[in-house]
Parts: structure tokens; sequence; C-alpha cells
């Protein structure tokens, strides 16, 4: 009588408990179609509790698909208000009724991120996609009201369609499962069949293989395109200092899954325009994330070979400027 593979449930648990990077005691499980089926699951069970329409915001930059589905699913109970520092740097009856999307490592640029909102009146979803120990150091378990986590990042299956949500509160849990009943009677038992043997093959070696494979070449191309663009004074990249891990028990440099780049010439006002006519490198715009066109973001996570293409034509752009 449930839409819930239990067996599944428990792995998620365990995985967890392995990378030590969300707590679950106490707490629900909700699956998804992917974690963006679950992102406006959560924006619909929590405003079902609010007096007034929810506020939806995210602090820039932020991932589109906060700010797109929202609308897009605009309805009574929410709506979109944009960058949550406005809210912050507001009078105090602005932050009634309010959601904020926190996702940490951020996409785009890769900084771990807390809200920047609080309050009685807020309630925060936590997108930690990326809060796996081949992106990101973990200090410490994550342990929020209601954290959503995906298999894409995990282990690569995106086009598999499965995210979790971890969820503290039981009629938030109870909302998202009606929200989720009624876009597709529940996930599809294929899909959690596949989740289950990915999971499982994780387990194995309590998770030492694919960490530490994914965190070696994570880090590996990120130090990479560092040693390139440290050569230009065109092209700049985010600064993610080094941070102690609790999954590896050392301190770890960054291995993001995207490079935040910033043109630095005043000239070179929209970067995703200069890349593509100057190097033929296609990135994605920072108007995108609510954030400047001088800077554009590069995917890390591509195979060897568009990674390596990224890096030549890179070394050729940043060769360019010394002629």
């Amino acid at each position: 009588n449930s839409y819930i593979s239990q067996e599944l449930e428990k792995n998620i648990r365990k995985l967890h408990a392995i990378t030590k990077n969300a707590v679950t005691d106490g707490r629900y499980i909700v699956f998804g179609a992917g974690s963006t089926q679950l992102l406006n699951a959560a924006v619909y069970a929590l405003s079902m509790n609010m007096s007034s329409p929810a506020k939806v915001v995210a602090e820039k930059p932020f991932y589109p698909v906060y700010k797109e589905q929202t609308e897009f699913f605009k309805a009574k109970l929410f709506e979109f208000h944009g960058d949550a520092s406005l809210l912050r740097n507001g009078t105090s009856n602005t932050i009634e009724n309010v959601i904020e999307f926190v996702a940490s490592p951020n996409n785009p640029d890769g900084n771990l991120k807390k809200a920047v909102l609080e309050g009685p009146s807020v309630k925060t979803i936590h997108d930690y996609a990326y809060y796996w120990p081949h992106y990101t150091a973990i200090p410490a378990p994550a342990d929020e009201d209601l954290m959503i986590f995906t298999m894409s990042k995990l282990t690569g299956h995106a086009g598999s369609r499965f995210g979790w949500a971890i969820v503290k509160d039981k009629d938030v849990y109870e909302n998202m499962l009606k929200y989720k009943s009624l876009a597709d009677s529940g996930t599809s038992k294929d899909t959690q069949l596949r989740a289950l043997k990915l999971i499982k093959v994780v387990l194995e070696d309590g998770g030492q293989g694919i960490f530490n494979f994914a965190y070696k070449t994570m880090r590996g191309r990120w130090t990479k395109l560092n040693h390139v663009l440290s050569l230009s004074k065109r092209f700049k990249l985010q600064e993610i200092p080094p941070s102690f891990c609790k999954y590896s028990q050392t301190v770890r440099g960054a291995s993001p899954a995207f490079a935040w780049l910033k043109c630095a010439k005043e000239e070179d006002s929209n970067c995703h325009k200069v890349l593509h006519h100057e190097a033929n490198i296609l990135g994605r715009e920072g108007g995108s994330f609510n954030a400047e066109d001088r800077y554009v973001r590069l995917s890390l996570v591509k195979s060897a070979d568009d990674f390596n293409l990224l890096l030549d034509r890179l070394k050729e752009l940043v060769s360019m400027e010394e002629q």
C-alpha cells in the first residue's frame, strides 16, 4: 500500500550514513522523477500552510529552474519574487510567507551556501544535488528540515529520472506525497528497481570505488583548468578554498561540477558570446542564473574527450592574449 520501495529507502539511508552528507534518522523520504519534480512538490507542500501566497526566492546567482518552474506552475499558493537578498534588506513584513531555495554546493559557482532569510514565516528548500564527496568536501552531515538529492549527480544516470527528498515534518511529507500521487501516481517501479541496483553497487565497497575515482577525476579537471586560466588576464575562475571533508577525513581541494568563468575586460560584457565566437566554446549565460552576462557557466561533468577539447580551446584562446 505504498508507492515507495522500503528496500530502496533503507539503502538510501545507508548511503547517507556512509557518505556523512545528510541526517536521515527520524525523517521521511519521498521519491520523485529526478530532483526537478521534487523542487516544485516541496514548494506546493510548504505553501499549503501559509496564510497568503508564498514568495519564492533564491539568492543570486541561482539555478534557473527555481524561477522557471515556479512561474510555469504559478498558482494562488505561490509566486516567484526573485533575489532573496532583496527581501533580507527590506522591511520585516517582506519576509513573511517566504520559501527560499538554497543550493549547496551552489549551481553555478560551486560554493557551499546557507539560507539568507530566517524567521517563523520563512521555509527553506535545501537543494543538495551536488552535496557528494566527488563535487565538494563534506564539512558535516546536512541536518535541514527539507533536503533534496538526485541520482543524476550521484552516479550520472540522469536519464533514469530518480531523486528523493528527506523531510522532517510529517504534514509536509504527506503533502508532497499527495502532489506525487496526482502528478504521476508515484515514481515508476522500474525506476525504483534501477535506482536500488545502482545504489547497491555504490555501497558494495562502502562507496570507495565511485567516490575516490570521481573525486580524482573532478579534482584533476579543476586543477588543469586553473592552470590554463592562471596564465590569463582576460578570464577569471571562481575561488573555492580547500576544506576538511568528513567523508575522506582529509582536507580536500575544490572539485566542482562547473566553472563559473568571468570575463574581466570591460569590453567583454557578454562572456558567452566571447567564448562562442572566438573559441567555439558553448557555455550558459550568466543572465540565466540572474547574474551579469559577464559570467558564463562551463560544465566539467562531460566525457573526457569533451573536457580535453574544452581545455585545448581555452589554451588557444589564452595564448592569443600575448600576441
